[in-house]
């Protein structure tokens, strides 16, 4: 057992024996959805006051509106009432550091970790092991939504989702920048 895994159950059985949410609806009770980055600097609840029940979070890499995300706002909304719904992407975030292209090149060359130097990012040849895969071309196949602005990725996300046809016009749709340098949330026509 790892030191993570220890520690994840450790906190879950705590957790798990103060529980009193068991009354908690799968609607969230602030009828919000918000689409958001997975980077670990960004804790949604923690930076917008949240507490467990109070919106549906769906987070991906660079917070983007792909196909997954679309089904999971209308799932949100059709069938667990949310009407407003923030798109939050970050400042700093990594896949406005590499392209398609590039995160396809470092699969095929191997599927072991990347590292980035500031600039680039290079795979650690020095850290294949005996039990290492080899690349796969399937990267090549694969849309990674990386982008080189972050107002425009968020202006044509948001766009993206207000006029989607699956979407009804009564839903709020906002749309913010998390700044990870000072935790401020910056609405996203204020942005630079």
């Amino acid at each position: 057992m790892t030191k993570n895994l220890k520690q994840i159950i450790k906190a879950n059985n705590k957790y798990s024996n103060e529980f009193d949410k068991e009354d908690l609806s799968a609607q969230p009770k602030k009828n919000i959805a918000i689409l958001t980055c997975m980077d670990a600097r960004f804790d949604p609840a923690k930076a917008l006051g949240f507490e467990e029940g109070d919106a549906h979070v769906i987070r991906n890499a660079g917070g983007r509106v792909t196909d997954d995300a679309i089904r999971s706002l209308v799932v949100s909304h059709k069938l667990l009432g949310t009407v407003e719904w923030f798109l939050i992407q970050h400042t700093d975030c990594g896949m406005q550091k590499i392209s398609d292209e590039t995160i396809a090149k470092l699969l095929e060359d191997d599927l072991e970790t990347a590292s980035f130097d500031g600039n680039s990012w290079s795979n650690n040849n020095n850290l294949k092991s005996e039990n290492s895969k080899p690349g796969s071309k399937e990267g090549h196949n694969i849309n990674w939504y990386t982008f080189s602005s972050l107002k425009l990725s968020i202006t044509e996300d948001l766009k993206i989702i207000k006029n989607h046809s699956l979407i009804p016009s009564n839903i709020k749709i906002h749309g913010f920048v998390y700044e990870v340098s000072s935790g401020k949330l910056i609405n996203v026509e204020d942005y630079k």
